[in-house]
């Protein structure tokens, strides 16, 4: 052993010299003048104190020494170092904890050379070091990967357990039979003792013996080591002990052996640890499965955002606010400049804005905020877009919340998250919160609650109310809140000093239209400049909302998408607009000769009336083609946009939509169920005119208007004047319809020539109905406004009496076109 050590010593001697340079230079000791004849810190001590288990080896490193110093010139090591002070100082380096790391090429590549460039792995790995976008994944990844190898390492380690108490209880012994036992071990005399277990196990521990070590009939089947008898070889499976003991006195009294040389058997009680384990695990696997739930639940109750897609709202947070905070730089953020159709509005809340940014200049005055406004309007006017614009303009903290989210299946859990929602806002003052759809906490009290049990809306409504104006409010908190039913509301709520403004979003007029159609053909490829088509799509869309104006321009991008158009022209936003008013055509709807016959004639008495009615509104197009659920006609007009509206217009309403029943009869001479929904329009017209409006004489001045909701259990008047009030909606209703089929019977001529076109073509126009009914009789503002929109559509100059030939050609293709293509030609 010791030559091998020598010999390895040999071979390393440089290495071992330079060790124990390192040891030296790093312990600080300094040499002194004769390293051979001072043994308190000469070289061959240091050797000594590192091998000093043998003599002989210390001899072999004396010889190793004189070697080495042979080499370096016969001097003393002291002076060798002394004599060199530079290379002292780089051997403490090169040999102590300071020294630089070596790069592996300093003896390939010159020092007044170039650095060699770095490999892709460093420069990635650099790259991973100094990129900001990887440091919020950092955390992430070392908490996944922390948690993997807590997993692996649990299971790695609850495998190893398992198999070692295997190994340990049944590895090292061997299961055998009474007759193997009684055969091969009881009568060969190996048998030492014999150890029962729990009454279920019998263990047999084997003695050694000259006898068992020679005899000729050893067993071959199981085998005998030459072990000590302190660990049992066998075992033995047992029904009953005392059945064993029976067997176990008969085999030894067969054999000869005397009552007293009997195999001593010895009764013992021992815990299994694996069968404890075995017999735990149900309950382990609970345990752990409830253990798993409860970190499921910290992490979140299944609402999306945050940590592993939990929403960050366990269940010891179930009283957290879920607040989304708008990121103010964040790149896709939305501004004042694309808000529009609402600039009052937008000048409000951008008040609210300037206050937060520069407080001063309204502070000196002596003014105060508004604590809180309410965004009102109908569905599609902007709140939410208002809201966002608020929080892109905003340089304060904004947190955006829904009213949904307060309610929760447990009790207390609403005015918990008010509670905090605004202690978030505090902490962040000033700051600006923005509460979409209110009035699933806001709605008034005593409404449909369950007498003497706790209602968790009205809790919560109560905790915001004292958040927004109570004992502990505090400035710097601006409350925005959006809603579409600010009359179910509740009053204490609505009162200044909590929402001290409503800011109503209507429906954009004209000129609304007009900028957000300009926001929206902004970011569509067009045939043309986005301004001619911002006037004439504004003025064919009366009624519609924010949403539904970029519902239409989606629309006809996806229509030329379908078309293979490479530009959007304005027969795309045509049809859009047919899509979102009537609903996709059904071109493979099958629809018997009869039927279509009678919408046709339904669809032409439509037109009829409309046309020679001087209040009615104008037609634009009118088509046979069904469209929707269950529309078979479909009749676009060109709608006022009318503040008030008298009775004679009103009137002149409710014929045009008793015009389709009325050409049914005329022409027909039988009516059909095509006019329920013309009907349930014409029910409410004429209960308008007559309950609320005060249009009849019988009447008299009253109104009585309707709730929304429909909640009303009992009527504001009394039966005799709901009796009244129903006589006068049937006989107002009589006299429309009248007047209805008369006109038509007036002008039955021109309705089966426009009913025949229509069957022919499917489509028509506003020139086709003044060529088939003439120049309409009444010159309106709005006929002037349809003239101009026909001209865009058509693409002409509206001049009939230089282009009746054109006229006359393009009606030709226009047929062809239907024939071939479908029925959806372009707007005349």
């Amino acid at each position: 052993m010791f030559r091998r050590y020598a010999v390895a010593a040999v071979r390393r001697r440089r290495q071992h010299l330079i060790k124990v340079f390192e040891d030296l230079a790093c312990s600080g000791r300094a040499f002194s003048a004769d390293a051979a004849s001072a043994p308190s810190c000469s070289y061959r001590e240091g050797l000594e104190k590192r091998f000093v288990s043998d003599s002989r080896f210390s001899k072999l490193l004396v010889d190793l020494e004189k070697k080495s110093l042979a080499k370096l010139g016969n001097k003393p090591l002291s002076a060798t170092l002394q004599g060199a002070t530079p290379r002292r100082t780089i051997l403490k380096r090169q040999f102590c904890s300071e020294a630089p790391k070596n790069k592996g090429y300093e003896n390939y590549h010159p020092k007044n050379k170039k650095d060699l460039p770095k490999g892709r792995a460093e420069q990635r790995a650099e790259q991973k070091h100094e990129d900001p976008k990887n440091e919020g994944d950092k955390g992430f990844k070392e908490v996944s990967k922390a948690q993997l190898q807590s997993y692996i390492s649990t299971a790695i380690g609850l495998a190893i357990l398992l198999s070692s108490l295997s190994v340990r209880f049944n590895g090292t012994r061997q299961q055998i039979s009474f007759q193997e036992f009684k055969n091969k071990l009881l009568e060969t005399g190996l048998v030492d003792h014999i150890e029962v277990v729990n009454k279920a196990v019998a263990r047999v521990y084997v003695r050694e013996t000259p006898v068992a070590q020679g005899q000729q009939t050893q067993p071959q089947s199981p085998s005998i080591d030459e072990d000590s008898s302190d660990t049992p070889k066998y075992y033995i499976n047992i029904g009953s002990v005392e059945s064993f003991e029976r067997k176990l006195e008969e085999a030894q009294a067969a054999a000869g052996k005397d009552p007293h040389d009997f195999v001593p058997v010895i009764y013992v009680s021992e815990v299994s640890w694996l069968q404890e384990l075995s017999s735990m695990a149900p309950t382990l696997l609970l345990i752990a499965g409830i253990f798993y739930l409860t970190r499921r639940l910290q992490g979140g109750l299944g609402i999306g955002g945050g940590p592993g897609g939990m929403g960050g709202r366990g269940i010891f947070n179930v009283g957290k606010a879920h607040v989304t905070k708008i990121n103010k730089n964040a790149k896709d953020k939305v501004t004042f400049n694309d808000v529009a159709g609402c600039d009052e509005a937008k000048e409000e809340v951008m008040e609210f804005v300037h206050f937060l940014k520069n407080p001063k200049k309204y502070e000196e005055l002596g003014a105060k905020i508004p604590k809180g406004a309410l965004l009102v309007g109908p569905p599609g006017t902007g709140k939410t877009l208002l809201a966002k614009a608020t929080a892109g303009e905003a340089s304060v903290p904004f947190l955006s919340i829904s009213g949904s989210d307060f309610m929760e299946m447990f009790v207390g859990v609403g005015p918990s998250r008010v509670r905090d929602l605004f202690a978030q806002a505090r902490q962040c003052a000033p700051s600006i919160i923005f509460i979409d759809e209110i009035d699933a906490i806001g709605r008034a009290r005593g409404r449909g609650g369950f007498a003497g049990a706790n209602d968790e809306r009205e809790s919560t409504l109560n905790q915001l109310l004292v958040e927004m104006d109570g004992f502990a409010t505090t400035a710097g908190v601006v409350v925005l809140a959006g809603t579409n039913r600010p009359d179910i509301l509740d009053k204490a709520l609505l009162r200044p000093g909590r929402f001290d403004r409503q800011i109503a979003l209507d429906k954009p007029d004209a000129k609304g239209r007009e900028q957000i159609f300009r926001i929206y053909l902004k970011k569509l490829k067009l045939d043309q400049d986005p301004e001619q088509f911002v006037g004439d799509l504004a003025r064919i869309t009366v009624g519609f909302s924010g949403a539904d104006i970029a519902n239409v321009c989606n629309e006809a991008a996806l229509c030329a998408a379908r078309e293979e158009h490479k530009v959007i022209s304005m027969k795309d936003f045509e049809a859009a607009i047919d899509r979102v008013l009537g609903g996709m055509e059904k071109k493979n709807k099958v629809i018997s000769p009869e039927e279509r016959r009678t919408v046709a004639y339904h669809e032409a008495g439509h037109a009829v009336a409309g046309w020679f009615l001087e209040h009615a509104e104008p037609l634009i197009k009118v088509s046979i083609v069904p469209r929707g659920s269950a529309a078979l006609g479909f009749a676009q007009y060109f709608p006022n946009e009318n503040l008030l509206m008298t009775k004679e217009q009103m009137l002149d309403m409710t014929c045009m939509a008793l015009g389709g029943r009325a050409a049914e009869q005329v022409m027909l001479g039988k009516i059909s169920t095509g006019a329920q929904n013309d009907l349930e329009r014409v029910t409410r017209l004429t209960y308008a005119q007559v309950a609320v409006y005060g249009f009849s004489e019988k009447v008299g001045l009253l109104s009585f208007p309707q709730k929304e909701d429909g909640m009303e259990l009992s009527k504001p008047y009394s039966n005799e004047t709901g009796e009244l009030i129903d006589r006068e909606v049937r006989e107002w209703t009589d006299r429309a319809y009248k007047r209805t089929v008369a006109l038509l019977e007036e002008h039955k001529e021109g309705l089966e020539k426009l009913a025949q076109q229509l069957l022919a073509r499917e489509v028509l126009h506003y020139n086709d109905l003044v060529e088939v009914l003439g120049p309409r009789p009444f010159k309106t503002a709005e006929s002037g406004q349809l003239d101009r929109i026909r001209q865009r559509f058509q693409g002409g100059d509206g001049d009939s009496e230089k282009k009746s030939e054109e006229k006359s050609e393009e009606k030709s293709e226009e047929e062809e076109r239907v024939v071939d293509d479908g029925p959806t030609p372009a707007l005349a």
